[in-house]
This record gives C-alpha cells, structure tokens and sequence, in this order.
C-alpha cells in the first residue's frame, strides 16, 4: 500500500565531484542518519563537463557521471542510503546543457550536422538569424582571439584523428568535427598537410573549410552581442534545451524517471525552472510523469506523492502559482523571511546614513537595480535583448495598424518595461493570463510611461497588449513573448544579485539571494502572518537558511543582523577604523574606494572564525585568503571598477594591498585587531540568532534542508567558499559528544551547541512526523518588558502541540561569554498559552514546565538555553 503523502521530514544537502564521490558520500550515510535528516538531496549526478565542481554543466543525461562512481557507484551508495532508512532527492537540470564539443554529444552532433541534426531542436538554436552569417550555422565564441588572428598564428589547426577516421579542427582544448560534404575522405589523411594556416595558401584553405561548417567560430567576446543560441545567463559555456518538446523532454528526463520508477529516488528538485520557456506546462508534465510512475515502484519504496520542489526566487509579495502542481520553491523565499524577522529595522537610519556618507550613493536600492539593468542590457545580455527586440519588430511589421512602430522605438519601450520589474518574470501564455501577471506588468508600465518620450508610448502600450493578451496569438507572437519572458530572469539574476548586490553594501546581511536588501527587516506579526500562510497553502515547501548559491553563510548573516541592533557602535568603529587607515590609503597609488572598504568591513566582521584570536598567523592569513577571493569577486560582479571581462587591474591589485597591509599591522590598535573585538562583540548575540534561525527552520511549516557543512557555524562567503571540504571527522566526533547543555552552550565556539540543537529538533520531528508535517501554526503572544525580544508560535495537529520560542535581539541584553541571556533578564515577560493550566516538556533540556492560567514565564522557558522546543503532555 502507498505510504500517506508525507514530504521528506528534513534533507541535506550534498554537493557531489571528483572529491566527493558517490563512495565517500556513501561513507557519511550513518553520520546523516544519527543527524536526524529522511533525504539526501544530491548535487546533479548525470555526466558533466570532466572536472566540474558543481554538475550543473551536464554533457549526458542519459548517463551517471563517472567522476562520482558512474551507475555502480551510485547503486551501492543509494543501496547503503536505503540501509539506514534514508532516501534520496535529485537536482536536475532541464534547462541547459554544456556546450562542449569534446563531451556533449549531441552538441557536437549539431555541430557536424547542423540544422539536419537529430538533436537540432533539442537546443534553442536560432537557425534563421538575421545575420545571414549565421544563417543554418552556430555561433561557436571559443577563441582567444579574434578569428583571424587565431587563423594567422596557427592556433586553429587540422588534425587527422585516426580513431574516428576523419579530420578535426583543433584550437586548444577544444577538437571540432567537420561536415562530412565539405572534404574528401579518400584525401582525409593527407589533408592536415595542405591546411597551415601559418602561410598564406594553406590558410586561405583552411578558412575556406572553416567556412563550409554549420558552425562559425568566433572570439570569446562576440558571445554577448552576436550568439544566436540560448544559453544560460551569461555563461556562454550552457546552452538552453527546448524542453518544451516532447521528445527533448523524454530525453532529457529518461534516466530520472527510471530512477524514480525504480525506487532509487523519491523526489526531484528543479534547476532555474524560469529559464523555461513555459515553466507552468513543465511542472505540469513532470508531476503527471512521477505520479503515474509512482504505482510502478517496488513495494517498500511505495510513495504516494513524489515530492517536486523547483528553484524559483519569489518577489516580496509575491505567490507561487498553485495550479503548477508543485510541492514549493527550494527555500529562498524562507531564508528571507526568517531573516528578516531577525534584524532590528530601527537601525536602518543610521546604516543608511553610514553607507551614503562612505560611498557617495544616495540613489535608493531600487533605481541602482534599474540603472544596473540598462547596463545588463546594453553591454552583456545583448544578444538575448536584441533577438526579442527583432522578433517584436518583426510582428509589428507583419500588421498594418502596427508596422508604423520602429525596432528603436520597440527597444526603448522593452527596456524601460523591464527595468522597474519587480519579479523574476512573468507567465503569460494563450492559456494563462493571471491576475498577479497583469498587475506585475501594469506597476512597471506605469513607471516606464515616466521615462519615455511621448512617441515611444504606442510602442510600450503594443508591448502590454501582446504580452499581457495572448489569445489567437500568430507562431512569430508567441516566440516572441516567449523570448522577453524568457530575457526577464537573466536580467533580474545579473543585474541584481551579481551586480547591485556587490555595489550596495548598506547592510550585507540583507545582501542575500531571494531577498531585497531595501528591506532591513520586518515585525513579528508579519512573519507569522507568512508562516500562516505557508502552513495553508505550501506545507511541503523546502526551507531553506544555507545553500551552495548563497552570497554568506547563515550564521555569517545572523551575526551582521547585530549590527541593525547597534548601529551607534557600528559608526563609531567604522570612523576610528576610517581614522587609522588615511595613512595606508595615502600611501596606496590606488585603493579600496569607500564602497568596497565598507563592504570589506563587515566582510570581516561577519566571517571572522568565533574564536580566533588577531596573533594565530595561520588562521588570520586562512582568512585573509578567503577575504582575498571574495574581495577580487565582489570587485568584478559590482562592475564599477573593471569586470570579468575587462578587470581594471591596478586598482584590484590596490584593494588586495589593502586588505594585506592590514593583515600585516601587528601592532595593538591596528585595524585588524580592532576588527577582531568588534567581531567577538557582535558574536555571541549573533549566535543567539543563528540558534533561533535554526530552530525556526526546523519547526517552521515545510521541509527543512541542511546545507552540507552548516551544521556548525556558518560563517562561509560566496561561491567557491561555501563549497569547501567538509570536516566530517569533526562533525560526527561533536555529534556522539555526551558533555550536555552546560558545556556545549559554556563553549558555544566550538560549533556542538549548534550541531546538538539540530540533532535534537530533527530527532523530534522524526518523533512526531504528523505534528510537523500536518500541523497548523498558530502565532503566541508575549507579554511584559522584553517581549519584542523573543519570537513564539505553535503547531497543532490534532491533540498534539509543540511551542517554539526562540530569542531575538539580544544585541544590548546578552552575556559578554554565552550566547544566552540571564534568567533574571526576562524578569515577569511570559508567553501567554491559552487561559487555563497547562503543562509542557522542554524536548531539548528535559525539563517540565507548567503554565498557569495560560502564562508561561521566558526566566523558566529560556532558563537553560536561548531557545526552547515544548512539547503539551496536558
């Protein structure tokens, strides 16, 4: 019989490549299932490109990657996950592939065969460009160097690949096949010789050859302006998948299903299901597949509801769609809300004043984003921009009541549409027109009317009705509004997180995927109102505080919440920080503008290890190391000073001499060791947060996920930081550690506290699976002095009740040594439980604990830790 349609009761996360394999994830099975968590959800397993660190750059998805173990590595790793009870939950990717010719290969069959390829339409190719170079051909920007110049110095080369028994084209890495009508095999061997492209008759062949291929290939900086193929953001190494086809959906599907039906894999995560060119029919189609697979499993694999979850970053007040069929987003839109209710907005004056006065920008958050997503427009997302462009040129053209409207005129009204955006991207389609669309599209053609000249209007006022009014659409319509839906995620990702995110540095902690830095925080009552919500409409919804994307750590962010709390001191460590440094800055030929240095600061202050002291040489230069990373990224993504593209190098290298020369102050007032005790300040509430954003995550409606690593401090930058090695010796020696809630919570630094809170929580969950699962949340109130100083709610599920109370701002409150606040503090503030008496047992500490006529006192509640997990006996 099919078990109840329960989700995952907890997963963690795993991030897969050659240095962590199917064998040694095998090897920490026990660990996860001690842990507490039900799922492994695993990183892209299928092949990729050899060496990737992440899978997300798949060459076969008919294959298990060999890098991790292949087929047989996975088996006995999902075999032994299935020994200790866990099951198994996989990323996948539908939206794009590796374009690699030397590993992809049904790429590298497009590129022998072009348009006459099996796999064609399986890439979203554009095989009628406009540029009549690229007519039936692919744009291939692999090169170093403009064409010719890699033609004249001999870099492109042919060579005879006698396994194949044919010629390639060679240029580095890469080996290119040639079309099997542009040369004689009977001469095949012998051709190499006559192609040198080094002197003129050989070259002049060669690049007649070149020119006979279905691809063209091209310098590495055409990609942005003359790609005539989808690819993923800017990464002109992804190409798109027409996954809206069914046969390319089949394919790329085929191994995933069969997995499921088998019984190895309960669930599916989706990658960047925006990318999609209608991401509403695939989750449709996906659910249809799994359910009516589901049957087919084997017995003791029995699922009733195969959990979906897709990566789809939700706006403020945004919904997901309820009609997708979807269990709920991977989490991005929890880890904002539980943060903010973290963060004390009656600092936020104060912090913006701190970072005008540093950085010179008074301009809001929101007009930095527009002004970013002219850029993106204008200078990388080019090409995608453009093709939307043509193909609404190209529809207005087709009409006489609207050919009057000109490609200028349709590209000013298209950009200043979509700069003031405020979701990822709409969804509009001839069967879907919703509400929340229209109202998205009409708040940012209200803004653009602003912008535009008076003759540019009947082009903006054309762009709402074709995208917003899809009915009895024309094919050309429908690719086209496919297009500028499709450009709408791109540009929110690139302009916001990868750009303004490194240039607006008001608070970092707030500088998070998925969340809007304008926002510092928000009450209680609002979070609780979002977790009402959750509970009703998204219960199986995966929630998320850590993930491999995200810009810190969770408890890097929790510890730079303090700063919202102590503003005052903040500004005054700034300035003397400020003061000290003028000499070094003066000396510099080039350094850090205000901005970065800003940024730099609370970099340090939110990553500092607990514990580590200014005079351990090898722990401050393993984190000047880390800073060092995340300063040269944080530099290239803002796009003020050089980018990835074009670095301005003298002043990258002026902000790593900065950044050493503080490393190498060893005096007692230098800057670093200033910095040290701010950060050893602001550690222990940081703590206190991070041990309520824990339990929250683990109590809250939905589906927790435990970040790989995360189960101790979290104080990790961006990508490649927070994909480090775990230490899982470490961890699993703090996991069996019997010490006891005094001595962990007496040497918090050590990470135990934390790891045993959520052995603990999980070990509760798996105990009362309905009550978390199923259970309503209901918000508590607090009365007395302190009561904006702790967070209370209540999930009920028939009889049963579990209360969560965690602490919040305790910045001007905490003990200097332990992350938890004296009793005596909360002096007469309780909990209010209902009206009568009741009683309760702390699932953390043991304790029982009594209410009388309904109050529960926090100085009893939080007398042991600074969060609590009751448990109603009666």
């Amino acid at each position: 019989m099919p078990q109840p349609c329960l989700p995952p009761r907890a997963t963690a996360r795993l991030q897969l490549h050659a240095g962590f394999t199917f064998g040694h994830a095998a090897a920490q099975v026990d660990y996860y299932a001690a842990l507490g968590v039900s799922h492994l959800y695993l990183s892209p397993i299928f092949n990729a490109r050899p060496g990737s660190t992440h899978g997300y750059d798949v060459t076969d998805f008919r294959a298990i990657n060999p890098e991790l173990g292949g087929e047989a590595g996975f088996y006995r790793f999902a075999e032994r996950a299935r020994e200790h009870g866990l099951g198994l939950v996989l990323d996948i990717v539908p939206n794009h592939m590796a374009a690699s010719p030397d590993h992809n290969p049904w790429w590298r069959d497009v590129l022998a065969r072009g348009a006459q390829s099996a796999y064609a339409h399986h890439f979203d190719i554009d095989w009628h460009s406009s540029d009549p170079g690229l007519h039936g051909r692919v744009l291939l920007p692999i090169l170093g160097k403009p064409y010719w110049e890699a033609l004249c110095s001999g870099e492109l080369t042919l060579r005879f690949d006698a396994r194949a028994g044919q010629p390639v084209v060679c240029y580095g890495e890469h080996t290119l096949p040639l079309a099997n009508d542009t040369y004689d095999p009977a001469a095949a061997a012998s051709l190499p010789a006559q192609l040198d492209g080094r002197e003129a008759t050989g070259r002049a062949r060669l690049h007649a050859l070149l020119e006979l291929q279905h691809y063209r290939l091209a310098w590495w900086a055409t990609a942005a302006d003359e790609l005539n193929w989808r690819r993923f953001f800017e990464i002109s190494e992804l190409v798109g998948m027409r996954v809206e086809r069914v046969p390319v959906f089949e394919a790329i599907h085929g191994l995933v299903l069969q997995l499921f039906r088998e019984g190895w894999i309960d669930g599916v995560r989706v990658d960047h299901v925006d990318g999609l060119a209608d991401p509403a029919a695939y989750c449709k189609l996906l659910r249809a597949h799994l359910t009516a697979l589901a049957p087919d499993r084997p017995p003791a694999r029995a699922i009733a509801c195969p959990w979906l979850v897709i990566e789809k970053i939700l706006a403020e007040r945004e919904t997901l769609r309820a009609d997708w069929l979807v269990d709920g987003t991977t989490g991005y839109d929890f880890m904002n809300e539980v943060a903010c209710v973290l963060h004390d907005g009656a600092g936020a004056a104060a912090l913006t004043a701190l970072w005008q006065e540093m950085s010179g920008e008074t301009r809001r958050f929101e007009a930095q984003v527009e002004s970013a997503r002219g850029r993106m427009l204008s200078h990388h997302l080019v090409t995608e921009y453009e093709g939307a462009c043509r193909r609404l040129h190209a529809c207005a053209r087709s009409e006489p009541a609207t050919r009057d409207l000109t490609l200028a005129s349709l590209r000013r009204a298209l950009a200043a549409l979509l700069a003031p955006l405020q979701v990822y991207r709409t969804y509009f389609s001839e069967r879907v027109r919703t509400r929340e669309d229209k109202a998205a599209l009409q708040h940012a053609a209200d803004a653009a009317r602003a912008t535009l000249a008076a003759t540019d209007l009947p082009a903006l006022a054309r762009l709402l009705s074709w995208l917003a009014d899809p009915a009895g659409d024309s094919t050309a319509l429908h690719e086209a509004r496919t297009r500028v839906q499709q450009l709408m995620p791109p540009l929110a990702a690139k302009a916001t997180e990868d750009t303004v995110f490194y240039r607006y540095g008001r608070l970092l902690s707030r500088n998070e995927v998925g969340s809007n830095p304008a926002t510092l925080a928000v009450p209680p009552e609002d979070f609780h109102a979002r977790m009402a919500q959750r509970a009703q409409a998204w219960p199986n919804a995966m929630l998320a505080t850590a993930t491999h994307d995200h810009k810190r750590g969770e408890d890097a962010r929790m510890r730079l919440a303090v700063l919202s709390e102590l503003p005052e001191a903040w500004v005054e460590a700034v300035g003397l920080w400020e003061t000290h440094c003028r000499p070094l800055l003066a000396r510099l030929p080039c350094g850090p503008d205000g901005a970065d240095r800003l940024m730099l600061y609370q970099t340090l202050a939110g990553a500092w290890p607990a514990g580590l002291e200014p005079g351990h040489a090898q722990g401050v230069s393993a984190l000047l190391a880390r800073v060092q990373a995340w300063q040269l990224k944080s530099i290239r993504e803002a796009k003020r000073h050089g980018s990835w593209t074009s670095p301005d190098v003298a002043y990258e290298e002026g902000c790593a001499a900065f950044l050493d020369a503080l490393g190498a102050d060893t005096s007692a007032g230098g800057v670093l060791k200033q910095l040290a005790r701010f950060a050893r300040r602001i550690a222990v509430p940081g703590a206190i947060n991070s041990l309520t954003q824990t339990l929250v995550q683990l109590t809250a409606p939905g589906v927790p996920d435990r970040y790989q690593g995360a189960e101790e401090w979290d104080l990790s930058l961006v990508d490649p930081d927070n994909r480090r090695r775990v230490d899982f010796e470490s961890l699993r020696a703090r996991l069996a550690d019997t010490s006891g809630w005094p001595e962990w919570l007496a040497n918090w630094q050590d990470g135990r506290l934390k790891l045993q809170l959520i052995r603990s929580v999980l070990a509760a969950r798996r105990a009362h699976a309905g009550l978390f699962a199923a259970g309503d949340y209901g918000p508590i109130t607090l009365a007395g002095p302190l009561a904006a100083h702790a967070l209370a709610f209540v999930r009920r599920h028939g009889q049963a009740q579990a209360l969560v109370v965690g602490t919040r701002l305790a910045a001007r409150l905490a003990e200097s040594g332990r992350p938890i606040l004296a009793p005596a503090q909360w002096r007469d503030t309780a909990l209010r439980v209902g009206h009568g008496d009741s009683h309760w047992l702390d699932v953390l500490t043991s304790r029982p604990l009594d209410a009388r006529a309904g109050r529960l006192p926090l100085a009893e509640v939080l007398e042991m830790l600074p969060v609590a997990l009751l448990l109603r006996t009666r």
